[in-house]
């Protein structure tokens, strides 16, 4: 087959590993940084234009999309949906994950259990959020933190309402969220590929740090998942329409809960404390998916008949 891995920086462990893993079961792969490239918008004749020239038609689209940089980024995956093209996971998908407030709500419509969240705008209704999360201690989370960054713990009511008070006050959206004290600052990254738990690890926080994120000095060993834990890391990556997905949940009183859906999930922590080649399970994913989607043998590029509509995997 022919992949695009779509990353602004080839020498991240994830697009490394993508790219060791496809070149070692036989595959082209190509590294293309989607900030370089631009769009053309032409009736029935879409292009992606990248280092001044027409991209030409890959088996299968990787995407590696910064947080940051979602919007400019999805524009290019839906761009290779419009091409025709397979992507790993779709434009709408990783927009529905970014959008925290979105994916929460999304979530809940679907029956996945959540710890109890609150969000408005207007200062006068914060003595009701801080109510509807069952007081305090209680979490603040910025819409667009990520990595453990934007989220703040309030132990007292003066210190919740202080902080709402001053983000509001900057127009900055946050979410409150009910803070579940027998997790002790831990939480579960299960990492889902089609309708499977491929992986996962339990993320342990530092002494005094109530995150559990690796990138926040966090320390993972390997966990035994149950098989309601299995199920829902598996439906909320569908109810997100991820093909590919980190989903994060700890451990309370009342089950498993979901605390957020990754569509770029990073590889590094997940393959060094399993042991598990994720990198590979995704290229074969995507193997079996190129050839059920109507490609001939893997490696040659050609579609047996013309689609119409795009093949994405959406659902």
């Amino acid at each position: 087959m022919k992949i695009a891995i779509l990353s602004q920086d080839s020498s991240l462990y994830s697009t490394r590993r993508l790219r060791q893993a496809g070149e070692q079961r036989g595959h082209e792969i190509q590294i293309i940084d989607y900030l370089r490239c631009h769009i053309s918008i032409v009736s029935d004749n879409p292009a992606i234009i990248y280092e001044g020239k027409p991209l030409g038609k890959f088996d299968a689209i990787i995407p590696r999309i910064g947080a940051s940089k979602t919007f400019y980024g999805t524009i290019i995956v839906r761009q290779f949906e419009l091409m025709g093209m397979l992507t790993l996971n779709g434009s709408q998908g990783i927009i529905r994950s970014r959008d925290k407030l979105n994916a929460l709500q999304v979530l809940a419509k679907e029956g996945i259990n959540l710890p109890k969240t609150a969000f408005s705008t207007s200062i006068k209704e914060i003595d009701h959020l801080i109510e509807q999360v069952g007081g305090t201690p209680l979490i603040i989370k910025l819409l667009e933190g990520t990595q453990g960054m934007g989220v703040i713990l309030a132990e007292s009511y003066q210190s919740a309402k202080s902080v709402i008070e001053a983000f509001q006050g900057l127009n900055i959206d946050i979410l409150v969220q009910e803070f579940i004290q027998e997790a002790n600052g831990s939480d579960l990254r299960c990492f889902v590929i089609g309708d499977k738990v491929v992986a996962a690890m339990k993320r342990l926080s530092n002494p005094g740090e109530f995150r559990a994120n690796l990138h926040r000095g966090g320390k993972a060993e390997n966990v035994k998942l149950t098989a309601e834990e299995r199920n829902m890391a598996i439906k909320s990556a569908k109810v997100m329409g991820l093909k590919v997905a980190g989903v994060d949940m700890i451990r309370s009183d009342q089950g498993p809960l979901v605390l957020e859906v990754n569509s770029s999930p990073g590889l590094e922590g997940i393959e060094t404390v399993t042991g598990i080649d994720v990198s590979d399970k995704i290229i074969e994913f995507l193997e079996k998916n190129v050839m059920i989607g109507g490609n001939k043998e893997p490696g040659t590029g050609n579609r047996k008949k013309k689609r119409s509509t795009p093949p994405t995997f959406e659902n």
